[in-house]
């Protein structure tokens, strides 16, 4: 089954896991903790393959922000260090639950990030910019 583009907060979430320092290789996968810290993702790309056990690819059969965030790690899409600290200690889970709103939950992520000396526009262009690559990438989901 081919993976679906993810909603676009899930690269703002990778960006955020990458700068938070929550992922890890352990021998042939990784694992990403949650940003409550309660959770491990386990994570393993194979060629156009892609397993994770983040509810979003499990049960949305969307391409969670764990595997955009070792995607990223591994130079296969694209990163941006300045962005990705900007979303650094964001607690993601709490928001979401909040709010049950991504558009909103973007917009406050945005005024975190523009605090941080981020604009907006830079924001959305590297989510639109990781969301075309997701699309080439064309990732099947693997059990």
């Amino acid at each position: 089954m081919k993976l679906k583009v993810p909603p676009r907060i899930k690269v703002l979430e990778a960006l955020g896991a990458i700068a938070d320092g929550r992922i890890k290789k352990v021998e042939d996968h990784y694992e990403v903790i949650s940003s409550e810290g309660d959770r491990i993702y386990n994570v393993k790309i194979n060629g156009e393959k892609a397993y994770s056990n983040d509810n979003g690819t499990v049960y949305r059969n969307y391409i969670g922000y764990p595997i955009i965030a070792v995607l990223m790690l591994e130079g296969k899409l694209k990163y941006d260090e300045k962005i990705s600290k900007s979303l650094k200690g964001i607690d993601w889970k709490r928001l979401n639950e909040t709010y049950k709103n991504y558009a909103k939950v973007e917009e406050i992520v945005d005024k975190i990030a523009e605090e941080k000396g981020v604009n907006k526009e830079e924001i959305n262009n590297i989510v639109e910019e990781v969301l075309n690559e997701l699309r080439r990438l064309s990732l099947e989901k693997a059990s």
